[in-house]
């Protein structure tokens, strides 16, 4: 896509809010960086996984069944700020593990909202979350069910880019084409029109 045509596209996407997902591995955060420099316009990358860190006591395991209520507050907070940056006249991305299971709260915001599912090969998402290394996640059993998870998202299957072969340009062009295609918005009633 010409860099020009896309930073002029991008004027109408201030105060929209992109949810850019996937399971462990599918390159989100790289993604997201790399979309927010490139837009053009004032943008924000809210990395999700910076609200669980903020729990400094009494944190659970958000893949572990028992997490469920911390997990949802985590998200109602992170939705409350994104909405916040977007009401604000910025372009927000928000990085992170956020199924179809976590959208109630976001589905609540007034910004117009955009959801892509980066959908990798189970396989190189194991070896980019082992060889990211830190503090992160790379044991292959929550990596694998968090991945299936994301295998059939029923309604919101068109919401997804298959990862297979693409390497980071690739994926960041795909990435701009579907923030661009009116498929990928959640709530079609907020799209804007130029």
């Amino acid at each position: 896509m010409n860099e020009t045509c896309f930073e002029e596209r991008m004027k109408n996407l201030a105060g929209n809010i992109l949810i850019l997902t996937g399971p462990p591995g599918s390159g989100k955060s790289t993604a997201a960086e790399l979309l927010v420099t490139a837009s053009g316009i004032p943008a924000v990358h809210l990395h999700s996984d910076d609200f669980w860190h903020c729990i400094k006591s009494g944190l659970i395991q958000p893949y572990l069944p028992e997490a469920h209520a911390q997990n949802e507050t985590v998200i109602k907070v992170l939705a409350g700020v994104a909405e916040g940056y977007a009401e604000g006249g910025f372009f927000v991305v928000v990085d992170g593990i956020i199924g179809p299971w976590f959208l109630q709260a976001f589905r609540k915001v007034t910004a117009p909202l955009h959801y892509i599912v980066l959908r990798p090969l189970l396989d190189e998402a194991i070896e980019r979350c082992r060889l990211r290394g830190g503090n992160t996640l790379t044991d292959p059993g929550p990596i694998s069910a968090l991945h299936q998870q994301f295998s059939s998202l029923g309604d919101l299957e068109n919401h997804a880019i298959d990862m297979a072969g693409l390497n980071r340009a690739q994926t960041l062009e795909a990435i701009k084409a579907a923030l661009l295609d009116s498929r990928y918005y959640l709530e079609s009633s907020l799209v804007k029109t130029s």
